[in-house]
């Protein structure tokens, strides 16, 4: 039931007006004086306060002040009998909801709660969602058994309080932008928006337009006025991944930008001003290409005023079963499959690969290893260059690790003849009644 609280002096009028509101359904406490409304505050947690402006001991616009400093989701409506225009302003400018005149907007008073309501509502949505969302890009829901990702977690959570433009590096799924999103959270801007653009997923005039937004007219196709994603990000913090991919004049643009917080709209002369932090990622070697003329040499100096270098996994291979087994439990939940074991040949074959697309080729090979799973993750669920990763690392087999090297040849064969029986049994040099044991011993058929 919603909890309202009604505070006024006048008894007649407070205990009508909480007759009028419990008939409606909500669960009505009452006050008569700022004091003990801020301790019926303390007490229990309320949806709505409809506060009298004039009160004993103090005056309902300097109530509602301290109310929405103490209880920033909470609304408040005040009534007064004397409505004024200064008195209005002013309880609006501290936070309250409405301002309304007893005895000619009494019609007014259910409606106006039931709007309250709806906009505590909202606000409460917003805060848990913000709550997860920083939840989820914690720094502490970042896997990093090994040491050399624990020291750059260390490192980001000393930038993420500042306000400096940080340079992402590293191999193409390493986590960038999962990185970024948490320096953003731990931030001082974590109430603000993160914005996160590909730059290599754009033409030159298109991501222009989309990071600096452009007037009517400007182009074909520019039917109306747009705001860019920099203006969506202002007060916040902009991602620009694959900055490498960026050209030069664009590079300019943004140059101007992290040096004078201003930009031009494509179309317009007259600059727009912002306050922005950058957090740029890339995959190439910036060095290399600011020596062949495709990167500006005063952007990089710009941008990678803070450079986190990101391990590739292989560099990491502690990791690769804890993120295994948190990618299984997403995965199983996604595909409504009860899947909670990982057999230990599963994982060293893992550890055995050399992961050129990291974290997220290891993401997607368990999401397949799960859609074909029905118990537990096993070696035959990996992809075939997987499966042979313990043959390939040069190590001596047991006998068990014999035949099921035998098994992933056969199955490797097979795939390769279309399920030709008779071409399997050619290629791998037995007969084809061998090949047919074989197959029933394996479980091949």
């Amino acid at each position: 039931m919603r909890k309202i609280l009604l505070i006024d002096d006048e008894v007649k009028l407070r205990t009508l007006l909480a007759r009028i509101l419990s008939l409606e359904g909500f669960d009505v406490l009452q006050a008569s004086d700022c004091k003990s409304a801020l301790k019926k505050l303390e007490q229990t947690d309320f949806d709505v306060v409809l506060c009298d402006v004039k009160l004993p001991d103090g005056n309902g616009v300097e109530l509602t002040k301290k109310i929405k400093e103490q209880y920033p989701l909470l609304e408040v409506i005040l009534l007064t009998a004397y409505g004024n225009i200064p008195d209005g302003v002013q309880a609006i400018k501290n936070g309250a909801f409405d301002y309304i005149t007893k005895g000619d907007d009494n019609n007014k008073v259910i409606p106006l709660t039931y709007r309250a309501i709806e906009k505590v509502d909202l606000a409460r949505k917003v805060q848990q969602l913000q709550k997860q969302l920083g939840e989820r890009y914690s720094f502490d829901r970042i896997i990093a058994k090994s040491k050399s990702v624990q020291h750059v977690i260390e490192v980001a959570k000393k930038v993420a309080v500042t306000d400096t433009t940080v340079l992402l590096t590293g191999e193409t799924g390493t986590g960038k932008e999962v990185f970024a999103q948490s320096i953003h959270q731990a931030s001082q801007r974590s109430k603000q928006s993160f914005v996160a653009i590909n730059c290599s997923a754009f033409s030159r005039e298109l991501l222009e337009s989309e990071m600096f937004g452009h007037k009517a007219g400007a182009f074909t196709g520019a039917t109306k006025d747009q705001k860019g994603l920099f203006d969506e990000a202002h007060n916040g913090t902009m991602f620009l991944d694959e900055i490498g991919e960026m050209s030069l004049s664009l590079q300019a643009k943004l140059l101007r930008i992290l040096e004078t917080g201003e930009f031009i709209r494509v179309g317009e002369t007259k600059p727009t001003k912002v306050n922005v932090r950058v957090i740029a990622a890339t995959n190439r070697d910036l060095r290399r290409e600011i020596e062949l003329g495709n990167f500006r040499e005063d952007l990089f100096y710009r941008i990678s005023a803070f450079h986190i270098q990101l391990p590739p996994l292989r560099e990491r291979v502690v990791d690769i079963e804890p993120l295994a087994r948190g990618f299984l439990a997403i995965s199983a939940l996604k595909t409504n499959k009860k899947i909670k074991k990982i057999s230990q040949e599963y994982i060293e074959a893992l550890k055995h690969h050399e992961w050129k697309g990291n974290i997220r080729e290891l993401k997607n090979v368990i999401e397949r290893s799960v859609i074909l799973c029905d118990d537990e993750l096993l070696p035959e669920h990996l992809p075939i260059e997987l499966q042979t990763a313990s043959i390939q690392s040069g190590k001596v087999l047991s006998a068990f690790e014999l035949a099921s090297a035998e098994k992933l040849h056969i199955q490797k064969v097979l795939n390769y003849t279309n399920g030709n029986k008779t071409k399997t049994a050619e290629l791998l040099g037995i007969a084809l009644t061998t090949l047919y044991r074989k197959l029933s011993e394996y479980g091949l058929e």
